[in-house]
Order: structure tokens, then sequence, then C-alpha cells
């Protein structure tokens, strides 16, 4: 089957996307199981699951790394990407989404919409990701389909509506109502081969109708001919087919939602492989791509046609066991041919392309060519990782690459022997190419590696994939937060300037910047303003690369220095002295002088923290968040007298929360937490930090 060739019209790439324990990688694997994928569906708690292959994520029952797999379903090709749900590897999301057409969002039916359900939706709505809701284990006590649906609308959107209405309640549950072909669909069992089709009970038509009568109404509203044609004939005048076009427009206009739900491990997964089919969007749908000429500048556009020049984005980097380093793509036109050449034009290296493989999880059947709209990796590319993109070298372009957030949590780790020293610097090598929220420097004052990451489970697991990959033994240092610095005054004027005299030949550099603050998250901005060759052009670049590695060590504590605009707009120069490298210096005096005379102020990572607590220890846990200089933003009352309590709270009170947390809870609350912003440090508490590094 998998040999046979797939029109675009015909490839679907789908994400599935939750918060943590909602069943994406349990539906994922029901999917897989109905596809004919496999012979038996691998249960998350036991260790079994296909796309879950890694150690860590089958002892945790946790998803870590987004796995792709390719099914076929009703003679179309779905390639699905299961993502984590855990907040510490939310840019396995953001990565995926970026390359994905639509999503299928789960939801735990006894829960609703959770803390982790709106950070993946606001990412899908960033990247306009037309969307189908699944709301899961409604067949199990304390699950309720309403009431899930409600939470939806209160949190997450009011457009959405049911495509399917569940029979029966919590373990009676035992089939849908599909509201546009109005027919039941029932089974006896959720492990049952087949779905039997069957009439609408009595007592659910009133229900039916009017839930029937909600979503074609929305649905036509969406577009212009179908509403008048409804205006002309009513509700009953639309064929099924007319009903079913309306609502996959809707869906692919980005302002519905159609919602079904049911036991994500059994035979309904067929209604959501259909729902699929029917209504998510082919990579034709997601229209044309955009990208820049690396040259001019200049906007490109590619169709998503094979005739087209290729362009193809690597949305991900991993290191198999068996046949080394993969890289996950995408192609938006065009074809990858194996054994061809092709253009990393964000490097601008070529790069052959060997193995071309189509993955099923852990599994790969080696393909010849992945033709436009198709997702698939190539084995050995040498210098591509995340956000790079491929393209055919007489026809070049840039993709939008895919940003990730600066990591908030650093820890010192070293070799526990000298035979480790060589082994560990190349497994983080390699962990860091696989993850571009991964990052690694070293202390120049101490020596010691230091490694960055999105929070203390991320790092956890980094060092443990260390140990079981390339058996690297390490001792790991207490958990720091990565601080910045940045400037609280505008249009400081400094002057940098770097003269010396050594016999022969001396060096000259003299720059005047004027530095303001930049908005936050806004970054380093760099303006020449220098009219009239008072600093000739080949030494602007080193005044910025100078003024750059600077601002890498902050004249607070020595923290990286962050949004901050630098104007040049005077200097001078000596026609035999001055040199690169004399400019690049005077820039870096420039800066650091300019900075202490800005008002420097040191930043710190301030969190999002969602707490989910039973009621009765509601009191403890809004205590414990303000102790913690927390600002408490929200309450809001969950299912069954649990309530959430949504805060912000600076990443150094948090360290070791969640156990603490248990522990003064009785293991019934649970908390996620997620980075949001910097903002300014309490003058007490940066004395005591700037004290501490001055040590």
């Amino acid at each position: 089957m998998a040999t046979k060739k797939y029109t675009i019209e015909q490839i679907r790439n789908i994400g599935i996307i939750a918060h943590i324990d909602a069943g994406k990688t349990t539906t994922t694997e029901a999917i897989l199981y109905r596809t004919g994928l496999k012979h038996k569906i691998g249960a998350v708690h036991e260790g079994e699951t296909t796309t879950d292959w890694m150690a860590q994520e089958r002892e945790r029952g946790i998803t870590i790394v987004s796995a792709a797999v390719t099914c076929y379903w009703r003679d179309h090709q779905i390639n699905i990407i299961d993502t984590p749900g855990h907040i510490d590897f939310t840019v396995e999301v953001e990565r995926s989404l970026r390359v994905l057409d639509g999503a299928v969002v789960v939801f735990d039916g006894k829960m609703g919409v959770e803390s982790q359900s709106e950070t993946v939706w606001r990412q899908a709505d960033k990247y306009a990701v037309p969307r189908i809701c699944f709301i899961n284990k409604i067949n199990q006590t304390g699950g309720d389909f309403y009431k899930s649906l409600d939470s939806i609308h209160a949190r997450l959107t009011k457009r959405a509506f049911p495509i399917h209405l569940p029979i029966g309640f919590e373990q009676e549950i035992n089939g849908i109502v599909d509201l546009v072909e109005m027919k039941a669909y029932t089974y006896k069992d959720f492990t049952d081969k087949v779905l039997v089709e069957s009439e609408i009970p009595a007592d659910m038509m009133d229900q039916v109708n009017k839930a029937r009568s909600l979503l074609v109404e929305n649905a036509v509203a969406e577009d212009e001919k179908m509403l008048e044609k409804y205006f002309e004939v009513g509700e009953e005048g639309l064929s099924s087919e007319e009903i079913k076009q309306a609502i996959r427009s809707a869906i692919l206009s980005g302002n519905f939602f159609a919602v079904t739900g049911g036991d994500g491990r059994g035979v309904i997964v067929e209604k959501i492989l259909d729902l699929v089919v029917d209504l998510l969007p082919s990579p034709v749908n997601r229209g044309n791509t955009w990208g820049t000429q690396p040259k001019t500048g200049d906007k490109i556009e590619r169709k998503p046609d094979t005739a087209e020049p290729l362009s193809a984005l690597a949305f991900k980097i991993a290191t198999d066991p068996f046949v080394g380093k993969l890289a996950y793509f995408r192609v938006y036109s065009g074809k990858i041919s194996a054994g061809s050449y092709i253009l990393n034009s964000s490097t601008g290296t070529k790069e052959r392309v060997g193995r071309i493989v189509r993955m099923q999880a852990d599994k790969r059947e080696d393909v010849e060519v992945v033709e436009a709209g198709d997702i698939a990796a190539i084995v050995g590319l040498k210098g591509t990782t995340t956000g790079h993109t491929l393209c055919d070298s007489s026809h070049p372009i840039v993709l939008e690459s895919i940003t990730f957030p600066e990591p908030p949590v650093s820890i010192a780790i070293e070799p526990k022997t000298k035979a480790d020293q060589e082994k560990m610097s190349l497994a983080l090598q390699r962990l860091a190419e696989e993850d571009p929220t991964f990052r690694i420097r070293v202390d120049e004052e101490t020596g010691q590696t230091i490694i960055s990451g999105m929070g203390e489970l991320h790092l956890e697991i980094i060092v443990d994939r260390m140990k079981r990959e390339f058996t690297v033994e390490a001792n790991i240092g207490q958990p720091q937060v990565a601080y910045r610095e940045t400037i609280r005054k505008n249009d400081v004027e400094v002057q940098g300037k770097f003269i010396r005299q050594s016999g022969g030949r001396g060096q000259y550099g003299d720059v005047w910047l004027r530095l303001s603050q930049n908005e936050a998250g806004k970054g380093f901005e760099f303006i020449n303003s220098i009219k009239g060759g008072v600093i000739p052009g080949e030494y602007i670049k080193p005044v910025q690369e100078g003024i750059k590695e600077a601002m890498s060590n902050g004249v607070l504590a020595g923290y990286p220095v962050v949004d901050i605009k630098a104007e040049l707009y005077f200097g001078s120069y000596h026609d035999v002295d001055s040199s690169e490298m004399a400019f690049k210096i005077a820039g870096s005096m420039a800066l650091q002088e300019g900075v202490k005379k800005a008002s420097p102020v040191l930043l710190e990572p301030v969190m999002k923290v969602v707490v989910v607590t039973p009621e009765a220890f509601m009191g403890d846990v809004i205590g414990d968040l303000n102790s913690k200089r927390g600002r408490i933003e929200s309450m809001d009352d969950l299912a069954n007298g649990i309530k959430q309590i949504t805060s912000f709270v600076p990443l150094g009170e948090m360290f070791g929360y969640t156990t603490n947390l248990r522990s003064s809870t009785q293991g019934r609350a649970s908390s996620s937490m997620e980075l949001d912003h910097y903002a300014d440090v309490p003058n007490h508490v940066a004395e005591a930090i700037i004290a501490k590094n001055a040590k």
C-alpha cells in the first residue's frame, strides 16, 4: 500500500496537539492500529507506544520529541506528528505547527480545557492552522462531552460546534450521532473492529436537530454563495455533501472548529480519520509559500506544485541509533530525489541527499523521491539544522525560519572522569543540534561548561539522554536563573576611543554611539548614521561586531545585555593606523561605557505558573505563591471542586516547586510553568545577585 503514489490533494499533514496526559499518544496509537500499521495498540503506561520510542518517554509516560508517522486512510496519505504536551518541550509543538497544514486538538473529557491546551491553541492560532477538536476520555467516570465543550467556548473560542454527539454517558457511551449524515454509528465495545450504522436514538432527536441547525447555520455563514442558497432552500434543501463542503470551507477559514468526542483508544478514531480526510486542508488548500531571494532580499512566491523549483524547510534534526543524523523536512514546492545535490540557502552550502526515508515512528521505509506537500527525512545532511531552507541551487530561496525562545534555566555540568571529557562535548554538541532551545557555553572565568534549557525537566532529560545514548557520566550543579541586563535611559551619548602606539604601526579607532532602550523582546538594533565618510564603510561592521561582543557580558553582574538600540553617529579614523580590529575594540569600549551611564538594570525571567488544585488546598497554594513574589492573575472553577490558579512568579523562586507542591497537597495538585516575559529585578534582590557574582 505504501508504494502507491498519492497526489498532493490526497496528502494531509496533521499534528496531534494537547495538554499533557490528554491522550494524544494513545489516540495516535489507535490511529496507527486502525490504519493497519500496527497489529495491536501500544499502551503508554506499559511503554509499548510507537511514537514514544525514546526510553525516557516510555519510562515517564510522556512525549518528549515530536515523532512523524505516515499512515493511509480512504485513499489518502496522512503524515501525523505526535507532539509533546509538557511545557518544557513546547518548542517541539512550535516547530511542528510551522510545517503542518491542520491539527487535531485533543482534550481530556474529565478536565476540559487545561493550561497547556490554551498554550497549544495560541501556537496554532499564531501559524493559522485549521483544527478539529477531539474530546477524549468521555467514557470514563467524570468524563463529560458537554462540560468540556462549554470550557472550549469559555476559554478558547465560541466558534466550536459539535459535528458528532456522543450516544450515552460516561461508561455507557457506545457511539456517536453524525450531524451531517444524520446517522448513528455504534459499537458494543471500544475494541470492536467496525462501527455499526444504526438509527438515531429517539430520545436524542430534539438535541440532535438543535445541534445540527447550529452547526449548519454557522458553517454556511462563512461562505457567501452557500449562505444565499441556505436562505433560499433552508437547512433541509442542502445535501449532506454541500453541508460537509460548507463545514470544510469554514474550518479552512480558521474561524470555525468542528468538535467530536469518544474513547481515543477505540474504534471511534475511525471517525477522527474521516474528519481529517474530509475537513482538514491538503497542502494545496494552504496556498502558496513566500520566501526571500538570499542575495537581493526580494520576496519570492512558490506554488505547492512539483513543477516549481524546489523549496523545503528542515523542521527537526534527530539522531537515529541505526542510521545516524536525520533531518526531517517538509517540501513546499518541487521535489527532492535521493542521490541529488541541493542548496542549503540558510548557510549557502551545497548538500548531497543520501537516503530519503519515510518514518513509521522509529521504523523507516526508503523512498526515492519526495514531492511538494510531503514530509520525510534525509539521512546524513552535514550542515543542516532546524529552520534551514533546502532548495534548488539555480533558484535559491530562504523560507521564513522558526524562532525559538531564549532558555531561562542553566546548570553547570562536568564529566565524572577524564575519559568522559571528550565524549561529553560530543554528546552535548549532538543534543544541541537536535534541540534549538538547548544551549551550551563555557564560562570564561571558571572554565565550567554551562548548559541552558526551558526548565528543570528539560535539563534533567538532556543529562539522562547523555548517560543512556552516549554513555557519559556527569555531575551537575544547582539550577541557575538566566538573568539579563538592559538600560533604562535613552539617548545616552558616549565615545569609545582605542589608540595604541607600539613602535611600527599603531592602532586607532574612534566611535561615538547613542544608546537607547529597545522594545522588550526586540533584541539588539544597530543604526548606522555615519555621513560624509567620517568612518570608512569597511569599519562599520567591525564596530557592530564589537558592540555585540561587549553585550555578552553586562556591567552589573556579567549577564548578557538585551533590548538595546545603538546608533553609530560620529567618529574619526587614521589613514595608516586604523584597522578593523581597532574599530571593533572601540565599539566594544563605547558600549561598556555607555551602558554604565544609561541606568543599567537586571532583568529576571517571570514564569506564567498555572496550578490545578482541589479547593481545600487553595489558600495554602495562593499563600505559597505570594511568598515567592508571585502575582495572582486569576482563579477559575474547573469541574468537581477543582480550582485553577494562574499567576506570574519570578523563575528564581520556582526551583523545586513541583515537588514541594505535591508534598503540601498530598499529591493532589499539579502545576505547569512557561516563560512569559522578563521584568526588572527589585533592588534588594538585584543587590544580592550582583554581590554574589562579584565574589
